[in-house]
């Protein structure tokens, strides 16, 4: 049997980071088992459903990297396929029509609850018989067996059963002639041949009804895992109180998309004491029984240490483009600069994002037009002026610009002088830079280049000059 799975998201909003784990999972599970994965865009709620909400789950989707094999397929453009089948199942008696009021109904609905019972149709419109207009309104429902129950072994939790009785006749198509999602959702599975179907927690007293009407149309009935929730890390349900819920803003928060990835696949399952995955790994290890029944906690700082781990890893001529992005964000022009392979190199240490790359890098590429007022305040002295100019000048007299004779000829400067190197160092750390933190002094300076990082000391020494005048 050939496995195949499917991501049927709605398209009313972003695609969100549960999403995305239920996305990765039934993706992972068809590589794992050489299966098929199959995308199903649910937009059946007409009111809500957007494009912009489909293109923002399309964009998620492949900025992860989860690539679908059939589709996207859209239940809008199903209806005639899903109407058909309820014509099949009113003429075969496991569908009926409902005549009932909303007004009728409300009263049903108050009275069951006044008396502490659960709200639920009464199947009045399933055992009458009485003459209706063909136009007359109605809805229709689907006869959902009265007697026995409804068990199936979820891949997570083992045995779930739900007593028939408890399952009144929903409602499978409405007064407009819509059908249902939760009628739709069958079809779909049956006709898209869908062997297991991974999706959250919230779905799982669908379950029942959409296996019973499977019955109904004697169609094969999928594998169901249903995964926990994902909570914020105070235990409550994740929202936008926690940070970023929307895939798409991830990656406008500076994320690598191996680094989110990573930290989902862990987010509910695990294979041994391992942290990091690669996606081969992932694929290569993924099986459901390995699917964790409780909630899991989401952890900023656990996705922060995973992104600079893999900002440090991978190669950088893979993690340029994706900081590429983000420097035009900034509006940072690279073309006078170091290449944006050794950026990553010079900063990845010191940066948990891309964005903080970004942030912090416009001094390579660009001139600033004050000093940090702090760094400068406190390394822009006239105690400074003599170890600049004398640095200065030994940078000058570089034939052959290379991070190691920067490195002499701060060494030089400072031994020539005999103080230590910060006495060195930080001075012209503030005049290259404008700022008081950097990475190493000779890469920077280097990267900088050496027209530049003259020019920028000249610039500092003025500063001091005129510092010295105003005393």
């Amino acid at each position: 049997m050939k496995i195949k799975t499917r991501f049927a998201p709605s398209p009313t909003g972003y695609l969100h980071v549960g999403g995305a784990r239920t996305a990765l999972y039934s993706w992972l599970y068809a590589r794992n088992t050489g299966g098929e994965f199959v995308l199903r865009i649910e937009d059946t709620d007409l009111e809500r459903s957007t494009q912009s909400a489909i293109d923002a789950i399309m964009d998620s989707m492949n900025w992860l990297g989860l690539d679908w094999d059939e589709g996207p397929y859209y239940q809008t453009k199903r209806f005639d396929r899903y109407n058909a089948v309820i014509d099949e199942m009113l003429e075969a008696g496991t569908a009926y029509k409902c005549y009932c009021s909303k007004e009728r109904l409300e009263e049903l609905r108050e009275g069951q609850m006044a008396r502490g019972e659960k709200p639920r149709y009464d199947g009045r419109c399933r055992h009458d018989h009485s003459h209706h207009a063909a136009d007359e309104p109605c809805v229709v429902r689907f006869a959902n067996p009265q007697e026995g129950s409804v068990v199936f072994d979820d891949q997570v939790r083992g045995p779930i059963e739900f007593s028939n009785q408890e399952l009144d006749d929903l409602i499978i198509r409405r007064t407009d002639g819509s059908p249902t999602y939760n009628f739709c959702v069958v079809v779909d599975d049956w006709d898209m041949e869908i062997t297991h179907v991974i999706r959250g927690e919230d779905h799982i007293n669908n379950t029942p009804r959409q296996i019973n009407i499977l019955k109904a149309l004697n169609a094969p009935v999928p594998v169901y895992a249903h995964v926990s929730m994902i909570n914020g890390d105070d235990g409550k349900k994740l929202s936008k109180r926690h940070g970023a819920v929307n895939v798409m803003q991830y990656r406008d928060e500076g994320y690598l998309p191996e680094a989110l990835l990573n930290y989902l696949v862990r987010l509910g399952w695990s294979h041994g004491d391992q942290e990091i995955f690669t996606r081969e790994e992932m694929i290569k290890y993924f099986t459901l029984d390995g699917i964790s029944r409780s909630a899991s906690a989401f952890n900023t700082e656990k996705l922060q240490w995973l992104n600079h781990h893999y900002i440090n890893t991978l190669p950088a001529e893979h993690v340029a483009p994706y900081l590429q992005w983000h420097i035009d964000q900034a509006g940072i022009d690279t073309r006078n600069g170091p290449q944006l392979t050794d950026l990553i190199k010079l900063l990845g240490e010191r940066c948990k994002t891309l964005k903080e790359i970004a942030e912090s890098c416009r001094y390579f590429y660009e001139d600033f037009a004050e000093f940090d007022a702090d760094a400068a305040k406190k390394h822009l002295r006239p105690v400074a002026r003599q170890p600049l100019e004398l640095v200065r000048e030994k940078l000058s007299a570089i034939t052959a610009w290379t991070a190691e004779n920067v490195h002499q000829a701060i060494e030089a400067t400072a031994a020539e002088l005999e103080v230590g190197m910060g006495k060195v160092g930080m001075p012209l750390r503030v005049a290259v830079t404008g700022a008081g933190q950097s990475p190493a002094l000779d890469v920077t300076v280097h990267a900088i280049g050496q027209a530049r990082s003259l020019a920028r000391i000249d610039k500092a020494l003025a500063f001091i000059a005129a510092r010295e005048s105003q005393q």
